[in-house]
């Protein structure tokens, strides 16, 4: 199940939507990828090939990913992909701090995919993500899927019928500024 290469949205708006979404923890990069569970789980070497059942929680310096049932390869090179994947009463979450003091990035879907070499998280289904400072919501978005690049402090968001809006409509939240 390869990852799909974010779709982007163009010119000025790009970069207006971009710009709350930069700099997650840049030393998250560099930490070990850990993850627990609370039923069996099977790890094959040969196939270089993880799954993991119950209350899965993969955590890679302050980012974490929660599913119900999660899948991790590691690539020759060492990287990994994460395939999470929730149950119809609960969605995956992703969380992960900012270089930001005090603010972080949430998202929830009915599937997420994390690639460590490109630095992505792919929200599909259901999607939605938002930033926030404290307790207080700085931005949202919505669609059928979207794609958050750390590396070009991009992310693309796709409409969809699988999108949170009745209509299959994408949409963005900005909260006026102080």
């Amino acid at each position: 199940m390869p990852l799909r290469r974010p779709l982007l949205l163009s010119g000025a708006l790009a970069l207006a939507l971009a710009a709350p979404w930069v700099h997650a923890a840049k030393d998250d990069r560099q930490k070990p990828l850990n993850l627990v569970f609370d039923k069996e789980g099977e790890v094959d070497k040969v196939k270089q090939r993880a799954e993991f059942n119950g209350n899965v929680i993969l955590t890679k310096g302050s980012l974490m990913l929660r599913a119900e049932r999660m899948d991790v390869q590691e690539t020759k090179d060492g990287y990994y992909l994460a395939y999470a994947n929730g149950v119809p009463s609960r969605q995956v979450q992703f969380r992960q701090d900012r270089d930001t003091p005090g603010e972080r990035i949430e998202g929830r879907a009915d599937q997420i995919e994390y690639d460590t070499r490109s630095d992505t998280v792919r929200l599909i289904g259901n999607a939605e993500a938002k930033v926030m400072r404290g307790d207080q919501l700085v931005d949202l978005v919505s669609g059928a899927a979207i794609n958050y690049d750390n590396r070009s402090e991009r992310f693309g968001i796709e409409p969809g019928a699988s999108a949170p809006h009745p209509s299959g409509r994408g949409r963005v939240v900005f909260m006026p500024r102080s």
